[in-house]
């Protein structure tokens, strides 16, 4: 695991000229800072001018790498407490590989351990600077750390998600060949946390606790329910939706009827957090659908709003606390829908940030009003809706006033650095830590501004 910090929020830098060398530090220092300015996305950089780090926005950014790039990683919820602030920290993931050969992937458990504070601390570097012999030491016991432990897996994993039921937890992953799978990760969760057991642990011996082949294609979309203990639902790349309901002895029953509504691929799903039975969709066909699966499959679906988008949507996120769902589109928007208002089909809110497809959208499990989106303009944006503009604030003259009054008041900040950004979460038990993969590896960071 690397703690380069390249991969964060980017400032526009102008190199220092050549002729200045002679100047005085404190010259030098004066000048650095009237060259920075903050980076816009979209703006060109001229030929002298560089993107680096301002680590002063973050309290904590880390970045890991597994080899073949994850398409789709899931947080898994931990017995180390909730509202964890204090660090180190701790967390723990299950994320699936898209690897160039269908034999080569795998479900990989991952600890994160060890990560500390990467936000300049006064006192910190005021001690280090009194006793530099220690550094190198100090420095290495800084280091995170990460253990895996694969799950071998047949074809690409589309996308993966994890729940504890009772004292175990299981991961439901899509495959690329059309079959979804649970597994049990008791065994892997136990190699990532002991060495000894880690030696013996073979990604071979993990075989999946039951799978689903009923899918005439391949899919995405997969939602375990937050409230109805161990049902899932899964949604496929030809239009159906089927609803698991779990048995005894840790297997599953499959509706072979699917939900019938949409007509082009199902491309999300999400359960209500406050509804046993309530399921919201979201389709390439531009539609997105709230179905009660109480209801015969033929007449499950009980409020649509046609055309959503004006292209394919891709994800949406159903808000905790409040009757909200945001949704996220090849279109570049981010719509958000109150759901007392659903039958009008207009969004409350719309937001035109991202420059190319949403990719990836979740409402903060803490905080209302705030989310996260991500996109193949390999930006991840943090919004806060509770945000009103503030016509009297004053612009600083520095930077073009058209250029700061052209952004939404509730965007609150810009992650750049990683590329092709394919899935973020907020991690529910770390406030305000975000992780994110995209092709380039994964980050695992907080910001100063959540």
């Amino acid at each position: 695991m690397s703690d380069d910090h390249k991969n964060v929020e980017m400032e526009v830098v102008e190199p220092e000229d050549a002729e200045s060398d002679d100047e005085d530090s404190d010259s030098d220092a004066t000048d650095e800072k009237q060259a920075r300015e903050v980076y816009l996305p979209g703006k060109k950089l001229a030929d002298d001018e560089e993107l680096v780090c301002d680590e002063s926005a973050y309290l904590m950014l880390h970045q890991a790498s597994t080899g073949a790039p994850c398409l789709s990683f899931d947080i898994i919820p931990d017995e180390l407490g909730d509202s964890r602030e204090s660090f180190p920290l701790t967390a723990y993931v299950v994320a699936g590989t898209q690897a160039d050969h269908n034999h080569s992937n795998n479900l990989i458990v991952m600890k994160l351990s060890n990560l500390q504070k990467t936000q300049d601390d006064e006192d910190e570097e005021e001690e280090l600077e009194d006793d530099q012999d220690d550094v190198a030491d100090r420095l290495e016991l800084k280091k995170p750390l990460m253990s895996c432990a694969l799950i071998k897996h047949q074809g690409c994993v589309n996308r993966v998600r994890a729940r504890r039921l009772g004292n175990t937890v299981y991961a439901a992953s899509w495959s690329e060949l059309g079959k979804v799978n649970i597994w049990n990760l008791t065994q892997a969760l136990q190699a990532v946390e002991d060495e000894q057991l880690a030696k013996q642990y073979e990604q071979n011996a993990t075989r999946p606790v039951y799978s689903f082949s009923g899918h005439r294609e391949e899919g995405y979309a997969l939602d375990w329910s937050p409230i109805a203990e161990g049902v899932l639902a899964t949604g496929d790349c030809r239009r159906d939706i089927h609803i698991w309901s779990p048995l005894e002895g840790g297997t599953w029953k499959v509706d072979q009827r699917p939900l019938v509504g949409h007509n082009q691929s199902v491309e999300d799903l999400q359960w209500s957090p406050s509804e046993r039975s309530v399921l919201a969709s979201c389709s390439v066909d531009k539609s997105i659908r709230i179905w009660d699966c109480r209801a015969a499959p033929q007449k499950a679906c009980m409020l649509t709003c046609q055309d959503a988008h004006e292209s394919d949507i891709n994800v949406i996120s159903w808000n905790r606390s409040d009757p909200f769902i945001v949704s996220g589109g090849d279109d570049g928007f981010l719509h958000i829908w109150d759901l007392r208002q659903f039958k009008s089909q207009k969004p409350i809110a719309t937001f035109k940030h991202h420059t190319s497809h949403i990719t990836t959208v979740e409402w903060s499990p803490r905080e209302a009003t705030v989310l996260a989106s991500g996109g193949e303009d390999d930006q991840i944006a943090l919004w806060d809706l509770a945000v009103e503009k503030d016509l009297d604030q004053t612009q600083d003259s520095e930077q073009n006033e058209d250029e700061i009054n052209n952004l939404p008041p509730q965007l609150l900040f810009i992650h750049q650095g990683q590329k092709e950004i394919k899935e973020l979460h907020w991690h529910p038990q770390l406030p305000g830590v975000l992780l994110s993969t995209a092709h380039s590896g994964f980050n695992i960071f907080r910001t100063i501004s959540v």
